[in-house]
């Protein structure tokens, strides 16, 4: 059952703490999280264009761009290497093609758009990924950024040339002038030996943002103004250049061949076991040996059993080099090794984010493999265990629905917003760190965020749905972890005000001990929205947050009654730009800050160990700034 919880029904649901003084919270019991790791990437050093054929001058390297607000598609630029920027004008307007060519590909980049302009990335130079400035669109089309773009038919009738356009799932588009992420995994038309097309290219996955765009969407032919009419294996790259103006960066990718790692020659014995570590197998009793084709947690035998699955059998390396092995168990232990080596060990009881990951280099050949599953709990919950390397793309060695998860999307019980905002006090997961006294607010323009009560803080905030809340009431609900239903823009860790002794002293971790910290909650307007109150020795302090008309823009109002001068950290960041009108480019353009309006009081921007924050000063009396978050 899909469970989707209207804000009316939240107060028979859950426990909103209007204080979180004396509150004994749940204990923590959330494994660490695994650090993902992949082979690397061939990178685009874009420090000359000897990586792209020769071209007009419109296309250039440069060190920094940012967006004219007060313009349509316009750069200012600077000297430099590192970015690749197009700046089309009469004469010159040519597109852009990469020396190597691709077949199957795996891609990342960079992309800047400034306010309605327009490009397009050309997968062999034929299947277009759109590049548009479409924030703000409740309702994308293909022509958005992130879509495909469509083919086009001039034979066919008016109003049906355009057809097979694929449009993104949501739009995740960035304000024009912030960087913005994509990653991309496509894959090649195939052909028989006659050259006749057996296969359609598609894209298995377009992210943007970290939100998934498409899956697995098959082209059945170039799309619109694609440099080629025909099909072929290989192609190069193109970037749309006689549009307008477009920045990359970070441009890095992975060609692949269609190679596979394998498993043949397997067998499986199946032991009762129910310790939580592989005992010698002397010690067990065998339940049955049989021959399979592949390795599944699925072939453990019985209702609900402990068993112990021991895979063993041959692994086929298609080619010498580096190998990537992944793998995860839920609720059990496991281990893999190969030609009698240890690869991966999760003898133990594991959670499955507690992912593991081992790089080995191999000659092409044939190996013995074990694989071992420790199905030491009654739950039916599996592995899973997967490889990447040279040329070849991550791919399962484990069969289909070997990993069973607890709860699939219909399970899983969501908070809606309707007419009015939302509160649910929840823990959350913020930069790897498990906050416990966290409040998420839902607002009808469905731009939400989330309130730190133990610091005063806000910790970041996000676009689209609200929250899920599974962890918090299924079952005992021992996580209680609130989630954001869309990819949130983080803040930082620490306290949002603080007292300093001067512009150089630390910005501390936390509240210090010498400092009378206390919550006192928050009161609610007409409309639900509300303000949170709290006292720092003998200053109050209020914040509210308040959506403003465009999409993914939160304003803060911030009262203050001040006993004594204190700072007010608003952003840090690997970098931090100072931009025309009072406005700030946060960390390395991934948001902006605008602190127009507020006379008085000047950031300054300074640098702290391996980042740089942004601070007001704020004397004593009473106060008030207001500014606005966009991303």
């Amino acid at each position: 059952m899909d469970y989707r919880i209207k804000g009316t029904l939240l107060a028979m649901l859950t426990c909103l703490v209007i204080s979180c003084e004396g509150k004994k919270e749940p204990e923590d019991t959330t494994a660490d999280v695994g650090k993902e790791q992949v082979l690397p990437f061939t990178k685009m050093e874009l420090s000359d264009m000897s990586d792209f054929k020769p071209v007009a001058d419109n296309w250039q390297i440069v060190g920094d761009v940012y967006v004219d607000q007060t313009k349509k598609r316009t750069f200012v630029s600077s000297p430099g290497t590192g970015i690749l920027l197009n700046t089309p004008v009469k004469g010159m307007k040519e597109n852009l093609f990469t020396n190597f060519e691709h077949g199957d590909i795996e891609i990342e980049f960079d992309v800047m758009m400034p306010i309605h302009s327009n490009s397009g990335m050309y997968f062999q130079g034929r299947y277009e990924i759109q590049l548009l400035d479409s924030w703000g669109k409740e309702e994308p089309q293909h022509s958005d950024i992130g879509g495909i773009y469509q083919r086009w038919d001039k034979t066919r009738e008016k109003g049906e040339r355009g057809f097979d356009g694929h449009a993104p799932r949501v739009n995740a588009a960035k304000a024009p002038g912030l960087w913005q992420h994509f990653k991309i995994i496509f894959h090649a038309p195939r052909f028989d030996d006659a050259g006749n097309k057996i296969k359609n290219a598609s894209f298995e996955e377009v992210w943007l943002n970290g939100v998934l765009l498409h899956k697995d969407q098959e082209l059945s032919g170039p799309t619109r103004s694609g440099a080629f009419e025909d099909e072929q294996p290989l192609g190069p790259l193109m970037i749309q250049g006689d549009h307008a103006a477009v920045a990359l960066r970070n441009i890095k990718y992975k060609l692949f061949h269609g190679d596979k790692v394998s498993f043949s020659n397997i067998t499986m014995t199946e032991y009762e076991n129910e310790l939580q570590t592989i005992p010698p197998y002397e010690e067990l009793k065998e339940v049955r040996k049989i021959s399979t084709d592949s390795v599944s947690s699925q072939l453990v035998s019985g209702q609900n059993p402990r068993k112990i699955l021991d895979f063993e059998g041959t692994v086929n390396i298609p080619v010498s080099g580096e190998y990537l092995f992944e793998m995860r168990v839920n609720l059990a232990g496991g281990k893999f090794d190969i030609d009698g080596k240890s690869v991966i060990d999760l003898d133990g009881d594991f959670d499955y984010d507690d992912v593991r990951y081992q790089e080995l280099k191999l000659e092409k050949g044939q190996y013995p493999f074990s694989l071992v599953y420790n199905k030491h709990r009654p739950y039916r919950l599996g592995f899973e265990l997967f490889v990447e390397g040279p040329g070849i793309q991550k791919h399962a060695l484990h069969a289909p629905r070997s990993y069973v998860p607890a709860r699939g999307p219909s399970d899983r019980i969501y908070l809606q917003v309707e007419e009015e905002p939302v509160m649910q006090r929840s823990f959350l997961v913020h930069k790897d760190e498990k906050r416990t006294h966290c409040i998420s607010v839902g607002t009808p323009r469905k731009i939400h965020y989330s309130y730190d009560l133990a610091f005063g803080s806000l910790l970041q905030a996000w676009g689209g749905d609200y929250l899920e809340v599974t962890k918090m009431w299924v079952a005992r609900g021992a996580q209680q972890l609130g989630e954001p239903l869309g990819v949130p823009l983080v803040r930082h860790t620490h306290p949002d005000f603080a007292f300093l002794k001067n512009e150089k002293t630390a910005w501390p971790d936390s509240i210090p001990s010498d400092t009378e910290y206390r919550q006192l909650g928050y009161t609610l307007d007409t409309k639900g929205a509300p303000t949170f109150r709290l006292k720092l020795n003998e200053s109050l302090v209020e914040n509210k947050f308040m959506p403003s008309d465009s999409l993914r823009s939160l304003n803060r109002i911030i009262s203050i009654e001040t006993g004594e001068e204190m700072w007010h950290k608003l952003a840090e960041g690997s970098i931090i730009e100072a931009l025309p009108n009072d406005s700030y480019a946060i960390d390395d353009k991934s948001y902006f800050l605008d602190f127009s309006g507020n006379d008085g009081f000047t950031p300054m921007v300074r640098k702290s160990e391996n980042k740089q924050e942004l601070l007001v000063k704020i004397p004593q009396g009473n106060q008030k700034i207001t500014y606005k978050i966009t991303w």
